[in-house]
């Protein structure tokens, strides 16, 4: 088995080759620290060479790939954040799990919760938590009152709203706490405190369920067909229209160019919409997923539509990409659209037996 996958093409310098060798060594050999692999991973990815091939030379399995690459980007950004240096020599040596869960914070915060995970020995389940409280808590124009900014009162805010929404007295008491112990203000554990006496329960909203839809009939999945234009045309006008490609498996349609269309049936919610657009994601990525088996969705956004309601989930700006979110509450960041339908691809049992019409027939 060669270490050298036949699409690198790229690494046909010498040079390149030797450095492409010493990293796959580096790998197999597990040499460094796990932010190197992260490192070297990376720079063969960038050079052409793909997760499997990497597996197959050095043992690193894809997801543990990923793990590594976007730990050490998340590693690289809390030294570049000033974190203290007990902190970085123990995430030098451990602790990529728990980095790749701070993934999506921005560098500040990443240092910080960095050094609350390193603080409180928080393990990778519990650092995902931890990101998501401090991600909302960043939602806040101005923190709630008697909470800081500081990561540890983000989470015991997170405590405090829980336990104020259970009337489980174990529960309650759990994340009572677990607020007393990450709240980093003596105002925040004054707030939590409180509901040591104040046992009166604040109903918790239930979230929305996403308006799927799954095509089931051949009429309900149109084919978008180009057009040439009006009687008197020409050859070259006929010529002129390109070659039309659908990409499976919503039968999107894409010419030259930078623009993509896409077919929609005539639903009166697509109707009503004054300003929709579709954005492609795997259905994992949508909030309050229940879904086994992720799959391809098409998610239609009206981008007229900015006001908040609690009947709804909405696109949000999340650190430079976008995102779905739905809120209890009046957000104090800016709504880009709101969902209007969540389109889930046609389950075919046959596709090739509904090409034939005559079987089909009989």
């Amino acid at each position: 088995m060669t270490d050298q996958p036949p699409h690198a093409q790229n690494l046909n310098n010498n040079d390149h080759n030797d450095i492409a060798q010493e990293l796959l060594i580096k790998l197999r050999q597990k040499q460094g620290c796990w932010v190197e692999w992260g490192q070297a991973c990376a720079d063969l990815q960038k050079a052409g060479y793909s997760p499997q091939a990497i597996f197959e030379a050095t043992g690193f399995e894809p997801v543990q790939q990923n793990q590594v690459i976007v730990g050490a980007q998340v590693y690289n950004s809390i030294e570049k954040a000033g974190a203290s240096q007990d902190v970085i020599s123990h995430y030098q040596q451990r602790g990529s799990d728990i980095l790749y869960e701070l993934r999506l914070l921005t560098q500040e915060e990443r240092a910080a919760a960095a050094t609350l995970t390193f603080q409180h020995k928080i393990d990778a389940d519990e650092a995902r938590e931890i990101a998501r409280a401090i991600k909302d808590f960043s939602r806040f124009r101005n923190p709630p009152e008697g909470f800081s900014q500081h990561p540890g009162d983000a989470v015991a805010y997170q405590c405090w709203k829980l336990a104020r929404q259970n009337s489980d007295f174990q529960t309650r008491s759990r994340l009572i706490a677990k607020g007393l112990k990450f709240a980093h203000t003596q105002t925040a554990r004054q707030q939590i405190e409180q509901l040591l006496t104040d046992f009166t329960v604040v109903p918790k909203k239930t979230a929305p369920i996403l308006p799927y839809y799954r095509p089931q009939s051949a009429e309900e999945t149109p084919r978008l067909v180009p057009v040439v234009g009006e009687l008197p045309l020409t050859p070259k006008d006929l010529q002129a229209v390109p070659l039309v490609e659908e990409m499976e498996p919503f039968r999107i349609v894409k010419f030259a160019g930078e623009q993509a269309w896409v077919p929609l049936p005539g639903w009166q919610t697509i109707l009503g919409a004054e300003d929709p657009v579709v954005i492609l994601c795997n259905s994992d990525r949508l909030p309050s997923q229940t879904k086994s088996n992720p799959e391809p969705v098409m998610v239609v956004i009206d981008r007229a539509q900015r006001e908040w309601n609690s009947g709804s989930y909405f696109v949000v700006d999340n650190s430079g990409e976008l995102d779905f979110q739905w809120f209890e509450t009046a957000p104090e960041v800016p709504l880009l659209g709101r969902v209007i339908v969540v389109v889930l691809p046609k389950k075919i049992l046959d596709e090739e037996l509904t090409k034939d019409s005559w079987q089909i027939d009989e």
